[in-house]
């Protein structure tokens, strides 16, 4: 597979940046993902075999189909081989299913069943988010205080000490909202600015400004500036151009980070994807 995706990547004359794609949360590349899923297609028709392990063959069908001179080889072409079709509608030994199992379901026609799965599951991702958001927005402001810091724990800062984090509470400390130790004797501390606003009440240059002075008079290096809605173009100009190092994160940066460190949300389901292991059968 490797040489093969090689060669075609070469024969098709893939630029760099098409052949480094990866799909989604994944490090194969969207390239080889095809290439894989079209191999498969193509001998579930019968147009390819495979004689022994990590090889492909071309068979006496995939001959006379390309003596035909097809201007297009795809699923809908594929259908007019039994073999093929029973492979899309399903077909499945019957020892290997219950009777109230449903058989495989197919990608629509360009896409491959990783890609489209991918799609389904950043789609599911993408409602949590706005449902967080949501809730966030709702939430006491102690509670999304205390969410801020939390999940900068998760992440990793405060490395794991005991009571590393906590939340001022109402009416911060000099326009602080949080603070997280990042050493045991808290010489090197990250501050935290938390703003749960409205979707559309955008936080401008001035709050921006303000937070960098209140870090100031901490004697802090760095921040974090957390909201609910978003930065102004000119609040994210503006903290890239002072001294201190400021991170701003916005509403939907927020959501992402709560789900990808389990934050306010929990995993429902688990689908596990397989692959044959080549070096089993060695």
């Amino acid at each position: 597979m490797e040489d093969l995706v090689s060669k075609l990547a070469q024969d098709l004359e893939l630029s760099p940046e098409e052949r480094a794609q990866q799909i989604s949360r994944s490090r194969q590349t969207v390239f080889a993902n095809r290439i894989c899923w079209a191999t498969i297609h193509l001998n579930k028709a019968g147009l390819l075999a495979k004689p022994q392990p990590r090889c492909l063959a071309i068979t006496d069908t995939g001959r006379s189909i390309l003596s035909q001179n097809p201007l297009r080889i795809d699923n809908e072409f594929l259908t007019q081989f039994e073999a093929f079709r029973a492979y899309r509608h399903g077909a499945v030994h019957p020892a290997t299913r219950g009777d109230n199992s449903e058989g495989p379901r197919t990608a629509p026609d360009g896409e491959t069943p990783d890609e489209t799965m991918r799609a389904a599951h950043r789609q599911i991702e993408a409602s949590l988010e706005q449902d967080l958001l949501d809730h966030v927005r709702d939430a006491p402001p102690q509670l999304f205080e205390r969410l801020i810091v939390d999940l900068l724990l998760k992440m990793g800062f405060g490395r794991s000490l005991a009571g590393a984090g906590r939340a001022i509470g109402r009416g911060g400390d000099d326009g602080v909202d949080g603070v997280i130790d990042e050493d045991a004797l808290g010489l090197d501390r990250l501050y935290i600015q938390a703003k749960r606003y409205a979707e559309g009440n955008n936080i401008g240059a001035g709050a921006v400004r303000d937070f960098f002075g209140s870090l100031d008079r901490h004697k802090a290096v760095k921040g974090v500036f957390v909201t609910t809605s978003e930065f102004s173009a000119n609040a994210r100009q503006t903290a890239d151009f002072l001294s201190k190092r400021i991170v701003l994160i916005d509403g939907q940066q927020l959501a992402a980070l709560m789900i990808r460190h389990d934050v306010g949300c929990r995993s429902q389901d688990t689908l596990h994807i397989k692959k044959i292991d080549e070096d089993y059968f060695k």
